[in-house]
């Protein structure tokens, strides 16, 4: 039984080379895959006239998965997920996978978002982050100055 499987006769160093020569270098569709088949969460960023909100599509997560912190005007999102399964102690474990997911995602925040009234929640697979704005950013009602 062969435990690796060798694609050619040549060193194992040329399959570096073939590796880097075949991978599809004008398909940045994939810019948010790591090597190792990982992904960052796509993230939504909406503006209104009175807050900004953040959509993070993080599906199989819990919300105590999440830890949010603001530094400045630095949001930062981290997560992570390990997963263990229990084993039968009458079974022989040959292989044995370990599951374990982490990602990080900072934001700049504008100057004009009020950092004591962000509020965060997790609901069907998607993160949801309102910021709201400062009362002197947001826009005013147009007025009529009379001439005199």
């Amino acid at each position: 039984m062969s435990l690796i499987k060798r694609e050619s006769n040549l060193p194992t160093w040329s399959n570096f080379f073939g590796d880097f020569l075949n991978r599809d270098w004008y398909d940045w569709s994939n810019q948010h895959y790591s090597l190792t088949n990982t992904t960052l969460p796509s993230v939504n960023i909406k503006e209104t006239e009175d807050e900004f909100f953040v959509e993070m599509a993080a599906p199989g997560m819990a919300k105590d998965d999440f830890k949010i912190e603001l530094e400045n005007n630095l949001l930062t999102i981290f997560s992570e997920k390990r997963s263990e399964k229990e084993v039968n102690e009458k079974e022989r474990i040959s292989r044995r996978e370990f599951s374990y997911q982490s990602f990080s995602r900072s934001f700049v925040l504008p100057a004009i978002v009020e950092n004591e009234k962000i509020a965060a929640k997790y609901e069907n697979g998607i993160l949801s982050i309102n910021i709201p704005k400062k009362e002197e950013a947001k826009p005013k009602p147009t007025r009529q100055i009379m001439v005199s």
